[in-house]
């Protein structure tokens, strides 16, 4: 059976994100399968993954803001900024007698706009190389930055020496930094202990299966319950094209508005439309070259331009 949809799949502790994407590979028997965002290999949590023809539309989704539970834990700090760059033979510094105001006035320094430093240890390459590999090798380098932000930062638990955080970011916003300039800030250095991805976006852990679960369902004939269609994913205004001109989206053919039978949703120049066939499925993605209030019928106008057809 083909599956053609966003499977919410909560990726166990040690598995790489790509393991989880092999694992699922097999368990539905297809190639096709990408993701919206990995997870680093100790951080558990939501993957996001992408099923047969949407793994065109994973584009689309990467710009997703982000949930995750995280411990901090003060009083040492880590060559990688998470738990697996400890130096167990290391003294651990001494830990202020921090009260909950102490720990909020901190965090709040955090929230809004701000410049991250990529952590050594990533994936993230300067002059073509891997910094990780880079790192490993004690090659000397100057870490890039970058600006993310931070949308929310609460303090759920204080258990010192951990701090137990809730943060709502932007894509591309590494925890792990955040929990190192936590303890740079504080003076005792700090380290990610763990880390687990609640939401993406509109997406949800607690909606996402194993791949136990994913194995047992695909047994049982039920999988694709659990797959969201394309159309319940990408909620951009659309235009729905009449039955003589759907086969000719899948060749690229600009549509004019004779081939339009219908208009959804509003939309601006330059804004993301979806383009659907006769059978109301989302077969392509494209910006619109007009607003939707000046969309006439009769006009030979450009108005649609394709970013991805979804073959």
């Amino acid at each position: 059976m083909q599956y053609d949809g966003i499977l919410l799949c909560e990726k166990p502790y040690g598995a790489t994100s790509h393991k989880v994407i092999h694992e699922m590979r097999q368990i539905t028997g297809q190639k096709k399968i990408g993701h919206t965002g990995t997870l680093d290999p100790r951080a558990t949590g939501l993957l996001v993954l992408c099923l047969g023809r949407a793994t065109k539309i994973s584009q689309f989704l990467g710009d997703l803001d982000k949930t995750y539970d995280a411990v901090v834990r003060l009083g040492q700090s880590s060559s990688t900024y998470d738990s697996e760059g400890v130096d167990m033979n290391a003294k651990p510094q001494p830990v202020p007698e921090l009260t909950e105001k102490d720990i909020l006035g901190l965090l709040g320094q955090f929230k809004g706009r701000i410049m991250q430093t990529v952590p050594p240890y990533s994936a993230v390459k300067v002059d073509g190389r891997r910094l990780y590999n880079l790192a490993r090798k004690g090659k000397e380098f100057e870490l890039p930055e970058k600006e993310v932000e931070i949308k929310e930062i609460r303090l759920t638990k204080l258990e010192l020496p951990d701090l137990h955080l809730t943060i709502e970011c932007s894509k591309g916003t590494y925890i792990r930094t955040l929990a190192n300039d936590i303890g740079n800030k504080i003076g005792c250095g700090a380290y990610l202990a763990s880390l687990v991805r609640t939401r993406v976006g509109q997406y949800r852990l607690q909606d996402a299966t194993t791949l136990a679960q994913a194995r047992h369902y695909r047994d049982a004939g039920v999988l694709a319950k659990y797959v969201k269609p394309i159309e319940s994913v990408l909620a951009f205004p659309w235009l729905r094209v009449c039955k003589e001109f759907s086969p000719f989206i899948l060749t690229g053919q600009v549509p004019r508005m004779k081939d339009i039978s219908e208009v959804g949703g509003a939309f601006e120049v330059d804004e993301l439309i979806s383009l659907k066939d006769h059978n109301d499925k989302i077969v392509a993605v494209g910006r619109s070259d007009v607003r939707s209030s000046l969309l006439k019928k009769g006009t030979d106008n450009n108005f649609f331009r394709y970013v991805r057809v979804l073959n």
